[in-house]
């Protein structure tokens, strides 16, 4: 990894001009992009939408167009505006899961299509207009049930074969969402999503029930790192960060959704930190320990980026930076994994210096939804 450019393609790409909630899919930081093999040949392919709802296929290592694909957008929509590479069929990234929200009023992602990537000129695997997933960012998909094929996550869980169930109702709008391992003792993985309105509730489900819900005096959590942050307690833990504009009070849940910890940001960061606190966090392998930290960078500012504990919010380090972006991912290689930031037309990535205690580990990418998870990343669910 030297940053050297292997190719550069300037295109119409689909992304967002501002709220995806005004303006379309796929919403702020979102990658507009996949990359994964594709046609198993061994070497990834890049899959991008273009204005016109055409899905090109790159060659990984070239950039050379493969295929380019026209695929007709639903009445009510302006375009296909995003795209997920997905395993619906068992037979690995093979399929393709598009997207896309209503052309008036308030828009939602709600109009969603699967299609097999050889046959995406064809009759689609399965389509609805009833997924109800985030207000401001992009479908997630993950393999909830461990039986090889991936759902699409929201408050309506879509299986592989299409069918729309709907786990919970909720008020208001979902703001983020997240999957993880949250209660190792129970099958499958478990959904966190935060809503925004309706008493600002927090929900962890699996794919076909509820399994809590809970708030923190009704306080909105917006934005969340879920992740194994106190090692003394089973399950992993879920940070909210709150929605003040200045002077945020996260508060933490376990994985039952019993509260552990509230505090001031005020109180926990450095004095000359900002007081609008911190924006685009993600739990964070660093240390090579079991626990694990947060990541995080000034909030509404290009500035610096630090890493804390989520239970008591302890800055553990400060990065100076002009960080416009942050992004968490192994991409040294030791499993651990980078701070990468996006500063202007510069992109630098930090490491941990320190001896890694665990080297034998297997990278992370090596886990089906760390891998989808980075996938589809965006603002509010990193």
């Amino acid at each position: 990894m030297n940053g050297k450019c292997l190719w550069h393609l300037e295109t119409e790409i689909r992304v967002s001009a501002g709220s995806s909630e005004n303006t379309g899919l796929p919403g702020h930081h979102a990658p507009a992009l996949q990359v994964a093999d594709v046609d198993g040949d061994r070497c990834v392919e890049v899959l991008y939408l273009d204005e016109n709802s055409t899905v090109h296929i790159l060659d990984g290592a070239t950039g050379r167009n493969k295929r380019a694909v026209h695929v007709p957008h639903p009445e009510g929509s302006e375009r296909w505006e995003h795209l997920v590479v997905a395993n619906l069929r068992g037979k690995g990234d093979r399929d393709l899961v598009l997207q896309t929200t209503n052309a008036r009023g308030y828009r939602m992602g709600r109009y969603v299509s699967a299609y097999a990537i050889e046959m995406l000129a064809n009759t689609p695997l399965w389509q609805t207009d009833r997924y109800v997933g985030c207000a401001h960012n992009g479908l997630r998909v993950a393999d909830l049930d461990g039986d090889g094929r991936d759902e699409i996550l929201g408050s309506t869980i879509i299986t592989p074969a299409g069918q729309v169930k709907e786990v919970f109702t909720h008020h208001g709008h979902l703001d983020s969402i997240f999957v993880n391992d949250v209660q190792p003792n129970m099958p499958g993985l478990e959904v966190v999503a935060l809503e925004e309105g309706g008493g600002n509730h927090v929900y962890c489900f699996s794919h076909d029930r509820l399994l809590w819900t809970t708030h923190h005096r009704n306080q909105e959590p917006q934005n969340a790192a879920v992740g194994e942050f106190d090692l003394h307690r089973p399950g992993l833990e879920i940070w909210c960060r709150s929605r003040y504009d200045t002077h945020q009070k996260p508060f933490t849940f376990d994985s039952e959704g019993l509260l552990i910890s509230d505090y001031e940001m005020d109180q926990v960061a450095p004095p000359d930190w900002t007081p609008k606190g911190v924006e685009v966090i993600a739990p964070i392998h660093w240390t090579g320990e079991p626990v694990q930290l947060a990541a995080a960078k000034a909030r509404h500012e290009s500035g610096d980026v630090c890493l804390f504990e989520p239970v008591s919010g302890r800055f553990v380090l400060r990065i100076k930076e002009k960080a416009d972006r942050l992004y968490v991912a192994d991409v040294t290689g030791d499993w651990r994994e980078e701070v990468i930031v996006v500063s202007g037309d510069s992109i630098r990535v930090y490491e941990n210096p320190a001896k890694n205690p665990r080297p034998k580990a297997l990278r992370l990418w090596s886990v089906p939804h760390y891998r989808r998870s980075k996938m589809t990343w965006n603002y509010y669910s990193p």
